[in-house]
């Protein structure tokens, strides 16, 4: 890392699983990070503040005290908190800092959250997350967008990032990542449906041995296991994301009618960790299982017990 970059102060804003990681990375290379969440208040933020007291990362009372005397803002929240952090962050920011934005949102949200930062005297850059990032830390691989992406790239590079430039114009890295999920956040969608329902009838051993013949590249158990696993610990968060992929599509001129499915199955699965059908209630208390088996058949029981309840519902 060169002397530059090494001098950052960067404020996360957003300290969920991504923003752990990336203080983890960015404090082991010595950089200065300093982070804000919602939820930092209360028993739910516990488990926030301990990991910022052990990494050394002072946590701020507010978006604008996180980012004031920053040069670089990472926001990276859920997908219908990318405006509002913008504005939030706005008053805040120091002329010339860098605003990169690392939310799963549509074009359109990413060129209204642009407005208010570069109205404020900072410089957003879209960043549009490629794949999921806790295989590939803070080395996973990065669109970036808009006019001062050039200007940014390189300085990301230096901090450790695996970043390229997509597009000069605002929207074209974030287009690129909403028009994928389409397809990845889908599939999770539908294999969680057939497989789920595949194992109500006792033919899943027959649809995976099928699958496996129309596409042996994939290991479909272990593929399965892990769209189950994800789908649970990050359905909320998925949804609202995949929200933000309809509303790309409907931008296009489309019916997202596959999108639409998809926000609402990766909610439902949400709903189902909530109500604890997983374990624990919460997607927080779910216990990683090495068989997706075990979560279908927790959904199945879960379905059979609804319907006996509405059964009897309707005889009273």
């Amino acid at each position: 890392m060169d002397n530059e970059a090494v001098r950052w102060r960067v404020a996360l804003i957003g300290y969920g699983e991504v923003g752990r990681i990336l203080a983890e990375d960015l404090r082991a290379q010595g950089v200065t990070v300093i982070a804000f969440d919602l939820k930092l208040v209360g028993e739910a933020g516990h488990a926030m503040r301990e990991h910022a007291a052990q990494h050394g990362v002072p946590l701020a009372a507010s978006h604008a005290g996180a980012v004031r005397g920053t040069d670089l803002v990472i926001s990276a929240v859920t997908a219908s908190q990318a405006v509002p952090v913008a504005q939030a962050c706005a008053p805040g920011l120091a002329r010339g800092a860098f605003f990169l934005d690392f939310n799963s949102a549509s074009p359109g949200a990413k060129s209204r959250a642009a407005g208010l930062v570069d109205a404020a005297g900072g410089r957003y850059v879209e960043a549009a997350v490629m794949t999921s990032i806790p295989p590939y830390r803070i080395k996973v691989p990065l669109l970036l967008g808009g006019p001062n992406a050039v200007a940014l790239q390189p300085l990301l590079t230096s901090l450790g990032f695996a970043a390229q430039v997509a597009s000069d114009t605002l929207g074209v890295a974030s287009a690129t990542k909403m028009c994928r999920s389409v397809m990845i956040k889908g599939l999770e969608a539908m294999v969680i449906e057939s497989f789920t329902a595949a194992r109500h009838y006792g033919v899943e051993d027959a649809v995976i041995a099928s699958l496996h013949e129309t596409f042996p590249g994939i290991d479909w158990e272990k593929q399965a296991t892990y769209f189950f696993q994800r789908a649970i610990e990050h359905g909320r968060r998925r949804s609202e994301e995949v929200r933000e992929v309809a509303q790309t599509v409907r931008d296009a001129g489309l019916t997202p009618w596959s999108a639409q499915g998809t926000a609402e199955r990766q909610a439902w699965v949400a709903d189902l960790a909530d109500a604890g059908v997983f374990g624990v209630k919460g997607s927080a208390g779910f216990a990683r299982q090495g068989d997706w088996r075990t979560e279908a058949d927790r959904i199945l029981s879960h379905a059979r017990n609804d319907r006996q309840d509405n059964q009897h519902e309707d005889r009273a």
